[in-house]
C-alpha cells in the first residue's frame, strides 16, 4: 500500500466516524488535507450531496436524505412544522421543502439542496421540545410531537387549519396524549386559548 493510499484510507475512516457524511470544513477540521479530500472526490470515493457536503460512496441509500443533509449543512436547524409532522406520522401532507426552525436573528442559510422553508423562533419557542434522532448515522434535531402541535397552532394561518386539525386528530389516534407537556408547549408558544377548545372537543 502506497503512502498516498494509506492517507486516503485514514481519511475515509475519519469520515466514516462522522457517519459517512461531512462538510468540507469539518473534513479539514478533522485533519484531512484538502488535497486528500478533493482527491477522494475526484476518484469517486466520496460523492457530493449538496454544496460543500459529501458522503462516502458505495454505502446503502439514505432513507432520510433531506433531513440528514439539512442537519449536516445547518447544525442549528431544528426540523419543525409539516416536516416534523411527516416524521412523526401525524399528517398526510407531503412536504415540498424541509421546514426548519432557526433562532430569531439568524441569517438564512445558503443551501442549494434540499429546498428549505425557514421559520424564525424566539428563544422561548426555539429551545424547548427538541429531540435528537439518529437517522442514517447522523444526529438530527426534530421537535417532539407535542411541541410540533403547539408550533402548528402558532403558525396556523400559514399552514391552514385543516393541516393543524388533522395533525391533532392523528396525534390523538396514534399515541398516548401527553396533555401536560402539550399545554406547556402551548403556553411557550402563547396559543393556549386557541388550542384549548380543540383539545376539549377531543377529550
Amino acid at each position: 500500500m502506497t503512502k498516498e493510499s494509506v492517507v486516503s484510507h485514514k481519511a475515509k475512516a475519519l469520515i466514516l466516524e462522522e457517519g459517512g457524511i461531512v462538510r468540507t470544513r469539518d473534513a479539514l477540521r478533522l485533519g484531512i488535507h484538502p488535497r486528500t479530500f478533493y482527491g477522494l472526490r475526484d476518484a469517486g470515493e466520496i460523492e457530493e450531496l449538496s454544496r460543500g457536503l459529501y458522503r462516502l460512496s458505495g454505502q446503502k441509500p439514505l432513507e432520510h436524505l433531506d433531513l440528514v443533509t439539512v442537519a449536516r449543512r445547518v447544525p442549528t436547524a431544528v426540523v419543525c412544522l409539516v416536516s416534523a409532522l411527516s416524521f412523526h406520522e401525524m399528517t398526510t401532507q407531503v412536504p415540498h421543502a424541509v421546514a426548519i426552525a432557526l433562532p430569531s436573528g439568524t441569517k438564512r442559510p445558503r443551501i442549494d439542496f434540499p429546498p428549505v422553508a425557514v421559520y424564525r423562533f424566539s428563544p422561548a419557542c426555539y429551545e424547548p421540545g427538541v429531540e435528537m434522532h439518529m437517522l442514517d448515522g447522523v444526529s438530527v434535531k426534530i421537535y417532539s410531537p407535542e411541541k410540533t402541535l403547539a408550533d402548528c397552532f402558532k403558525f396556523r394561518n400559514r399552514l391552514g387549519m385543516d393541516v393543524v386539525l388533522e395533525a391533532l386528530k392523528l396525534y390523538r389516534q396514534r399515541r398516548p396524549m401527553k396533555l401536560n407537556i402539550l399545554m406547556a408547549h402551548a403556553a411557550e408558544c402563547r396559543v393556549v386559548s386557541v388550542m384549548k377548545p380543540y383539545l376539549e372537543a377531543l377529550l
